[in-house]
């Protein structure tokens, strides 16, 4: 999570502010380069849990061909 290549910590935080700032109905669409890491570590780690079902999460369509195909048939938008 704070490795120097993939600093999700940063994405949490964000995240977590964001959500903090809008009203409990919104929901968000949330596109990242690492998305398919980011939901994980979220399910994995407890990270975000009130905000999670709010949260649809997809790759930009540059970064999911370099991901499987089984990601790329979750995530890509």
């Amino acid at each position: 999570i704070t490795t120097p290549g993939e600093r999700q910590h940063y994405a949490f935080c964000l995240i977590d502010m964001l959500f903090k700032h809008l009203p409990a109905s919104y929901s968000v669409g949330l596109l990242y380069d690492i998305a398919c890491q980011l939901e994980r570590s979220c399910i994995k780690w407890g990270f975000l849990q009130e905000f999670l079902p709010r949260i649809t999460f997809a790759i930009s369509v540059f970064h999911a061909f370099g991901h499987g195909w089984p990601c790329q048939c979750i995530y890509h938008p």
